[in-house]
């Protein structure tokens, strides 16, 4: 099922991959457990659950700067992934995807971006700003998050805050 989100921004959406070694079902579990950024997530100082029961979960992310986020997940498919909105009070909102999926070597994670600048008026004004400024900082961001989610699975370990490098949005 393709949301307007993914219709209008398609082409603008910034994804990031992992081949894990382990299995569906443990990667499953991890995703999508109450509070689970706390354990993978190297930019993140809180995960608050406020509703979480699959479709219609809704949770906070404070990031180690300050930053709060609401997510709220619109698609909940049981090992298979989820979909979520997910903004700043009062702000507009980007679609999120995650996807997980079982290959040969062990899991695959994708999570991929649909940024809420091409939901607005004037969206081909942000092309340049995008792709040279949004789209490495939004790539380094996820590439983080699925390099901590494999070192979570590896290790058992909670990742550091800032693991894999300080970021100018989140840290």
């Amino acid at each position: 099922m393709i949301n307007s989100f993914q219709r209008q921004s398609f082409f603008r959406c910034i994804s990031s991959r992992k081949i894990i070694k382990c299995s569906l079902e443990d990667l499953w579990l991890i995703i999508s457990s109450k509070s689970n950024l706390e354990l993978f997530h190297p930019f993140c100082k809180k995960n608050n659950a406020i509703i979480w029961n699959g479709n219609g979960s809704e949770d906070e992310l404070e990031y180690l700067n300050g930053r709060k986020m609401k997510r709220k997940f619109v698609r909940w498919e049981e090992g298979i992934g989820y979909d979520l909105y997910i903004n700043q009070l009062d702000k507009p909102r980007s679609f999120v995807s995650w996807r997980i999926t079982k290959i040969k070597e062990g899991s695959q994670i994708k999570i991929t971006v649909y940024p809420y600048l091409f939901n607005k008026k004037y969206k081909m004004l942000m092309f340049f700003p995008f792709y040279f400024f949004i789209y490495p900082l939004l790539k380094s961001y996820l590439n983080s998050v699925v390099n901590g989610l494999d070192y979570y699975l590896k290790t058992s370990h909670p990742v550091k805050k800032n693991q894999f490098g300080r970021h100018i949005w989140f840290s």
